[in-house]
């Protein structure tokens, strides 16, 4: 059946009149015979989409000398009566009818020239009203998807199982994990996230309905308390999926703050905050990451722990699962690298590459050797050189950075101006009246103002001139401009150190540089999955609370890893923004039999998300098409002209 539309609306005509079945007939020429015969086509008449009537040969039948009329028209009779899905074929009399109504029929349908009667009936069931036609439930998929895959590419659902978790706690975690990486918010946000804005339930056919901030705290302790089992797990699942062994490991820490006085927490303490938020209490979280960011071990500590008794705790507990017989290198951040951790980490069997924690003094190039350059990835140059000192057993290579040197030239510029700017001051107020000019004031000022700015200060010499009265009456300040100078020519300048005889300065820059893959880490805990400020009062919950993005992060960098060797290199909330383009609709109407239709369809992705899709390798429509029919239902009076095939 064909239904045409005209203005934006369907209409339905009559059978007759959208469909009919003729014969029609010319005149051949017989030359044996020398008779003229009737030579027969078997037509249908319908109207096209713009509602213009029109016909199409269906079959050529050729000459048929022993048929009447009458027969003829019987035959076109039950043809077409057949494919409005009737039949009285069996009332008919005349065998000659019944045989080629048959024959005909059976020709159409291997030829594909007409459908069969259920075919024509599924046909009709698809004309839906157009009135009843709504769309609604549109709900982000892509970036879920996206996350999913990665879920089930780490295989996280198969160790759960290990350890006896059923399918509905299975398939929550999988909810939250993948919730944690696309929107990361508290419990009570992310409940109503995921029953409002996502489509994430119906990935993993976890019941929305059953979704409550509760349960989702419940399922976050739980995760915790099989950290060490699950991060273990994902160590060793991606160094098999990537071919990645783990020769170089890095370790750093970062810290961030609470809402709130945590009056009642010992994990929860005022330290140096790297946010620079003095007022608020801190937590320090210790990491330790291969070269391709892919977390190895992880450690909460007390926010007043120091960065250097880390390293400790973080040595005993480290295990590191790699093919190679070789030790490991441990890349270290100066804060870390003090003389004992280095000492310790030696002892326990790795090497290290880190920065010195002073500037060399006593150092000398190494001979035969220069200073060669070597490119950044943000292609800054770098001038590098081999040098050594007679109290150290320890390899070095000096550092000399264009970027670093106008920072640090900057700084120090900008420093010695505010503090002249304050000497001035205290000059110009001992010229006024009513002011306290006596020895001790005025050094109290000018301590205050050293304190402050001690890079600059040791630089100048400041005298005071005091009259009879002992009454201070002028400030004298001299720079030393030979110790000035000498520090500028160090700006700039650091030292990497490592325990390995490296012949090329290169790979020792090299095995450095991945410092900042550990960077790019926390950068991404911290911004893409909201890992600060931590809103929770018990010290359990704020463990669970880290351990989840820490989940969040090993999908995100499975999708990222991945991406990469594709060329791709988007920040992760460049891929979620990608993602969100792409929604799951949820379509229902009626059709002519009374029945509502629900589909459930995912829109076209766009051209950049079918890039990442393709560069995943997962298919480009996360859902496909689900089709439910329900029963019929009382519906309002509707204009039964109105229909559209669904």
């Amino acid at each position: 059946m064909v239904c045409g539309a005209q203005g934006g609306i369907a209409l339905l005509a009559t059978i007759t009149d959208l469909w009919d079945m003729y014969f029609k007939s010319s005149l051949r020429y017989d030359s044996q015979d020398k008779t003229f015969y009737a030579y027969y086509r078997l037509m249908e008449s319908y109207r096209n989409e713009i509602e213009i009537p029109t016909k199409r040969t269906l079959l050529n039948i050729g000459i048929w000398k022993e048929v009447t009329p009458e027969q003829l028209n019987k035959i076109r009779y039950h043809l077409n009566l057949r494919e409005d899905g009737q039949t009285n074929i069996f009332d008919e009399e005349d065998e000659f009818v019944i045989f080629h109504t048959n024959r005909i029929w059976n020709e159409l349908l291997a030829k594909g020239k007409i459908d069969s009667p259920q075919a024509i009936k599924d046909k009709q069931r698809k004309l839906i009203y157009e009135e009843t036609l709504t769309h609604k439930d549109a709900k982000s998929i892509g970036a879920e998807y996206i996350c999913s895959s990665a879920y089930k590419q780490l295989g996280i659902s198969a160790f759960l199982e290990t350890l006896g978790w059923n399918q509905a706690q299975i398939q929550l975690t999988e909810t939250q994990i993948v919730s944690r990486a696309v929107h990361p918010a508290s419990e009570l946000e992310t409940a109503r996230w995921i029953k409002e804005n996502s489509a994430i339930c119906d990935i993993t056919q976890y019941p929305s309905h059953r979704i409550n901030k509760d349960k989702l705290y419940r399922n976050a302790l739980a995760l915790y308390q099989i950290k060490d089992e699950l991060e273990q797990y994902l160590s060793v699942k991606t160094n098999e999926l990537f071919d990645i062994e783990d020769k170089i490991v890095l370790f750093d820490l970062t810290n961030t703050y609470f809402e709130g006085d945590k009056g009642n927490s010992k994990l929860a303490q005022y330290g140096r905050s790297k946010e620079k938020r003095s007022d608020a209490k801190i937590v320090v979280l210790a990491l330790v990451t291969n070269r391709y960011g892919f977390i190895k071990y992880s450690n909460i500590f007390e926010g007043n722990t120091s960065d250097s008794n880390t390293l400790p705790d973080i040595v005993d507990h480290l295990r590191i699962k790699t093919s190679t017989s070789e030790r490991a290198i441990v890349v270290l951040d100066a804060g870390i690298a003090t003389e004992q951790n280095l000492a310790l980490l030696v002892a326990k069997g790795y090497d290290y590459v880190c920065v010195n924690r002073v500037k060399l003094k006593d150092y000398k190039s190494v001979a035969h050797t220069t200073p060669t350059t070597i490119s950044t990835r943000n292609n800054e140059s770098l001038e590098v050189e081999k040098v050594s000192t007679s109290t150290k057993t320890d390899y070095y290579l000096k550092v000399k950075s264009t970027g670093k040197t106008l920072k640090e030239a900057s700084m120090l510029q900008q420093f010695e101006e505010r503090f002249l700017l304050t000497l001035n001051k205290i000059k110009k107020g001992i010229s006024q009246k009513n002011t306290v000019k006596t020895p001790e004031a005025i050094n109290r000022r000018i301590g205050r103002s050293t304190q402050k700015y001690p890079t600059v200060a040791r630089y100048f010499k400041i005298e005071l001139q005091t009259n009879a009265q002992g009454k201070v009456q002028d400030i004298i300040w001299v720079k030393d401009e030979e110790q000035y100078n000498k520090r500028v020519q160090e700006h700039g300048v650091y030292f990497i150190r490592t325990n390995l005889p490296f012949e090329e300065e290169q790979l020792i820059w090299d095995t450095y540089n991945t410092i900042r893959e550990i960077e790019s880490v926390f950068r991404t805990l911290k911004t893409d999955l909201d890992l600060r400020p931590i809103y929770h009062k018990k010290d359990s919950s704020t463990m669970a609370h880290l351990h989840l993005g820490l989940l969040a992060y090993w999908l995100v960098n499975t999708v990222r890893h991945q991406l990469k060797e594709k060329t791709i290199k988007h920040c992760w909330k460049e891929i979620v923004r990608i993602g969100h383009t792409q929604h799951l609709v949820t379509t229902t109407a009626q059709n002519v039999a009374d029945e509502t239709l629900t589909i459930k369809k995912c829109t076209e992705p766009i051209e950049s998300l079918y890039e990442i899709y393709k560069a995943l390798k997962i298919p480009s429509h996360p859902l496909g098409k689900t089709k439910s029919v329900g029963h019929k239902i009382a519906r309002k009076k509707i204009n039964p002209q109105c229909l559209v095939p669904s």
